[in-house]
């Protein structure tokens, strides 16, 4: 928990230093509210609406040790279960599909500066789950890192009816971390293969994806194999080129890419179409975080382990008891 300052002689503070004289005494002096409303000679009922009004203007911040959500039960069983370095668990969020996606988000933001260090290139993919994390991130958590800290995108830019693009999604993650920001300059797809090929090889563009091969950490989530996924609703692949896929043995989504339930790529005509990461790219690196929670996300996460892709994990406490009930 932090807080901006202190201010003390309760009966001459008034506005927004009342606010931060309340916040002090509740969170650093340990005072209760009853006491609090004593000495400040306010109603407790005056004191909660303080306390209230310092989070909603940021004035403090609180957050729960890593510890907490990487040693629990689940956490361990499911960390021994798929020799992962480590896994965060987080209590699904009051039976919604949306509570519990933030909170994932939450979790991952919190922990995630934790897990970077000095000179680390990061590859940020795309998508809802992405951008919620990267909106979740605090600025300066990364102390002595940021400034250190290269992001790189992962996949190439895309129309999309939703607010997290790719170059958004890395650009707002680079922004919270203090890091340098590589875009990649170019459409996540393209009608031609031939286009594409001579797109790649253009100076700009080959050296953006050059820079995706120095990258030694990545943060991505899995998609799943359905006409409602952003894959389709992005514009990436057709709904004739995810039926194809999925008569191909296609399981789960990873950056933009379509794999099988071992997580080997299934090439096809989309692969030579897009612009971004291959995914062998992404096989032995120092971290490969997937952020990911839902039933629907169950086999793609589990796909996207299979295939050497993910180190680390993010997820929900439903989504942990479907992946170790498999």
């Amino acid at each position: 928990m932090a807080l901006v300052t202190r201010r003390r002689n309760a009966g001459q503070i008034s506005g927004e230093s009342i606010v931060i004289e309340a916040a002090w005494m509740y969170y650093h002096d340990g005072l209760n509210q009853t006491e609090i409303a004593g000495q400040l000679g306010v109603s407790r009922a005056t004191v909660v609406n303080y306390l209230q009004e310092a989070k909603t203007r940021g004035f403090i911040r609180i957050s729960l040790s890593a510890s907490a959500f990487t040693t629990h039960q689940l956490a361990q069983d499911l960390r021994e279960k798929y020799n992962l370095t480590a896994a965060y668990v987080v209590p699904d969020g009051n039976g919604r599909d949306e509570d519990t996606l933030m909170r994932v988000a939450r979790g991952a933001g919190e922990w995630l500066p934790s897990l970077l260090e000095p000179g680390d290139r990061l590859g940020v993919a795309w998508g809802r789950t992405i951008f919620e994390v990267a909106e979740a991130l605090e600025h300066s958590q990364t102390g002595d890192v940021a400034g250190d800290i290269t992001v790189s995108q992962l996949v190439g830019s895309m129309a999309t009816p939703y607010g997290f693009t790719a170059e958004i999604c890395s650009a707002h993650m680079a922004q919270r971390l203090g890091a340098k920001c590589i875009n990649l300059h170019a459409p996540a797809v393209l009608s031609d293969p031939d286009l594409a090929a001579r797109l790649r090889a253009e100076p700009i563009i080959r050296d953006q994806i050059e820079a995706l091969s120095r990258c030694n950490k990545a943060i991505f989530a899995a998609g799943s194999c359905d006409h409602t996924s952003h894959v389709v609703s992005s514009g990436v692949a057709s709904h004739a080129d995810l039926d194809w896929y999925i008569a191909q043995g296609a399981t789960g989504v990873l950056c933009g890419r379509f794999i099988d339930a071992k997580g080997r790529s299934i090439p096809g005509d989309l692969d030579a179409r897009i612009i971004g990461v291959e995914l062998d790219r992404l096989l032995n690196l120092d971290m490969g975080l997937l952020v990911s929670t839902g039933a629907d996300k169950v086999a793609p996460m589990q796909a996207a382990i299979a295939g050497g892709y993910v180190t680390h994990v993010v997820t929900s406490s439903s989504t942990a008891a479907g992946m170790l009930a498999e």
